[in-house]
């Protein structure tokens, strides 16, 4: 098993908005990958992560008419490992109704927004990736738009269901793209682990982020950790700074 590269407060923000190499990405407009009459299907390790990886692409799909559909695969429940304040229990209830709220402020279409839980379990993911490509193989189509966590994102699920979409996708003929969530963490801006070769930037406009930062903030869960037991947030500020950029990274 590799290394977490999820340690200590990662790469500053700085880096990366003083990045040329970042600034010369290509740019993509997010309609041109879902064509009108295709779906858009986004794919989350957790509740969360269909925020934090493509919120402002969510909104400009939407506001677009694209039809959406969004799988979560776990329900987030691990994100506290030992802590009374947030326990496993209370997450499996919480965490999937924090993401209801942030698709709501998102202004997406909730009520007509296709959802599908994968029941899968929170940081375990890869001991059934057979089984999750099965579940997404079922849920697609051929003229479907994946989109997923990037294969090496960092974090075990994340990387597990990146593998899991794309193989599903290969199987029925749907197109796939990869967004780095926790990459933004560990990775530098000329690093060479990434694939920076295939990604596209997706620019948003100030409304965009500042209606994408109004649905982070749904996760009140991930925002607080337990003092009590020294558990930092899953996102601290410094973590949200980076994922709140002007901009969205697709991998092609």
């Amino acid at each position: 098993m590799k290394p977490n590269p999820i340690v200590g407060q990662g790469t500053p923000l700085r880096l990366w908005q003083g990045s040329q190499h970042l600034a010369q990405l290509p740019e993509i407009d997010i309609l041109s990958l879902v064509p009108p009459g295709s779906r858009a299907v986004i794919i989350a390790p957790h509740p969360d992560d269909e925020v934090l990886g493509c919120g402002g692409l969510l909104q400009l799909l939407a506001a677009a008419g694209r039809s959406l559909q969004l799988i979560s695969v776990t329900d987030g429940s691990a994100s506290h490992p030992g802590s009374e304040r947030w326990p496993v229990e209370k997450l499996s209830v919480i965490r999937p109704q924090e993401s209801a709220e942030a698709l709501r402020r998102l202004g997406l279409p909730v009520h007509r927004l296709k959802w599908l839980r994968g029941g899968f379990s929170d940081g375990q993911v890869a001991a059934r990736e057979s089984e999750l490509v099965a579940f997404i193989q079922r849920h697609i189509r051929p003229d479907d738009v994946l989109f997923s966590t990037w294969r090496e994102d960092g974090h075990c699920d994340h990387e597990a269901v990146g593998r899991a979409s794309a193989e599903a996708a290969r199987r029925v003929g749907a197109t796939f793209h990869e967004l780095p969530v926790w990459t933004w963490h560990w990775a530098s801006p000329e690093d060479s682990l990434v694939p920076w070769q295939r990604a596209r930037k997706i620019p948003l406009a100030p409304a965009l982020i500042a209606r994408k930062r109004h649905a982070v903030h749904a996760f009140a869960s991930q925002l607080e950790g337990d003092p009590q037991i020294g558990l930092p947030p899953v996102l601290a500020p410094y973590v949200l700074d980076r994922l709140l950029q002007p901009f969205e990274v697709v991998f092609l």
